[in-house]
């Protein structure tokens, strides 16, 4: 074990130090460090909201109500996180080139919003707030970076309105970056107006079929299930929403199969699937939220030296326990890390692989067809799912234990970056 870190270290820490010198995944690191606490406050709101098994205990009626009154703080926040993490690229990256920064934060968020279809259910001049949040973060990332380049390159060429001396300064800073902003806005207007003569109509939808089109082929089974699984870490690595974008093509196929074990359960005969919707949702996604998180959290509470994975720890453990892990996705970062793609990618196929086994082999019931709200602890929820059977709930247990083997000496290395960071003297 001692030789595999000393080799992370060796071949992993100077990439990863050669990267964090790079303006741009720097600009991207910082920028999610904007949105973090917004994150974390819709995060909580969300498991608040979503108590498993709440409407059974205060009625349908209640429950509803009590969802729509804490819904806005996770709808402010959770909802639209691509905006925050896009005004912090454009932010960090300007404040890079010595700019003003707060231009080239609300010029990115402008940009993405000129490429952002504004019309839902035929209604023009509405934004649909998913294109705010996680689905529109893969091109508002690169809008950001575009932008915020344009910006400061036609500020570089001196392309502003000089004021005279005596106008207030925030007057002259505004004037100063009109024509930088005027100009950055039209390119993207001019690339928006292009997508709209093609047959994807938007930027969006152009990103999304070139990604979907490649899974509709895929079917069931463990190899299809190995490539989904796959592909959502791959996806989240850069800063996709995985879940979306897979579950989009395979939910129809992981619903009926779900359906059809259910009515099995129900008839007392064999269940005939073991890939179904409630086999990723509760054994895959289920675990602390993609990734399997939870175990990274159990890890950063044995293993974190560093004040920055300590205090993660403690804001994401609450609401890793009921499967929200945007705190660790985002705050660890998962998205663009170097130092943790390895396990990242790794740990859920060897998951997936463990748990088909188990249950193609009889060691573990399968999916009884039952959805268990996806809010439900881990344990609890692997008993649920397999038709209150002991054997799921062991298996989630195993699993977790599975995955901070995979992920211990990666989540060593980068503890050891962080806390030889924070020994630094600050400047």
């Amino acid at each position: 074990m001692n030789k595999f870190m000393e080799f992370l270290e060796d071949f992993l820490l100077p990439i990863a130090d050669k990267l964090n010198n790079n303006r741009y995944l720097t600009a991207l690191r910082d920028g999610f460090m904007v949105a973090l606490p917004l994150i974390i406050f819709g995060s909580i709101f969300v498991v608040i909201a979503n108590f498993p098994f709440l409407d059974k205990l205060i009625g349908e009626e209640a429950f509803a109500s009590y969802q729509n009154a804490l819904g806005p703080a996770s709808a402010a926040t959770l909802s639209i996180m691509g905006t925050f993490v896009i005004v912090g690229i454009g932010y960090k990256l300007t404040e890079h080139y010595k700019g003003e920064a707060i231009y080239g934060g609300v010029v990115a968020l402008a940009s993405f919003l000129i490429m952002t279809p504004q019309v839902l259910e035929g209604v023009s001049g509405v934004i649909p707030t998913a294109s705010l949040g996680a689905e529109g973060m893969f091109l508002g990332i690169f809008t950001a970076f575009i932008s915020a380049e344009l910006y400061n390159f036609f500020v570089k060429k001196d392309w502003t309105i000089k004021m005279p001396q005596g106008v207030p300064d925030a007057v002259s800073k505004s004037f100063s970056a009109l024509f930088p902003i005027t100009f950055t806005l039209t390119v993207f207007l001019i690339i928006r107006i292009a997508f709209s003569y093609t047959p994807f109509e938007t930027v969006q939808n152009f990103i999304y079929t070139i990604i979907q089109e490649p899974l509709t082929a895929l079917g069931s089974g463990l190899p299809a299930t190995i490539v989904a699984v796959l592909l959502i870490q791959v996806f989240w690595f850069f800063g996709l929403h995985g879940q979306i974008i897979v579950n989009s093509v395979f939910d129809p196929i992981w619903y009926a199969l779900n359906d059809q074990n259910l009515s099995a359960f129900q008839a007392g005969t064999e269940l005939p699937n073991i890939v179904t919707k409630q086999f990723i949702d509760s054994f895959i996604v289920g675990m602390g939220g993609s990734g399997m998180t939870l175990a990274v959290i159990i890890l950063i509470f044995m293993i974190g030296k560093s004040r920055q994975l300590k205090e993660l720890g403690k804001l994401g453990g609450p609401a890793g326990i009921f499967n929200v892990n945007e705190p660790i996705i985002f705050g660890l970062p998962i998205i663009m890390n170097p130092l943790i793609i390895i396990p990242w990618l790794v740990a859920p196929v060897v998951v997936t692989i463990i748990t088909y086994f188990a249950m193609s082999t009889g060691l573990v019931p399968p999916p009884a067809g039952v959805i268990v709200p996806w809010t439900t602890p881990t344990i609890l929820n692997g008993f649920l799912a397999t038709g209150n059977a002991w054997q799921g709930g062991v298996l989630q247990a195993f699993n977790i234990v599975v995955v901070i083997l995979i992920w211990w000496p990666f989540l060593k290395v980068l503890d050891k970056q962080y806390y030889g960071d924070e020994q630094k003297p600050s400047k």
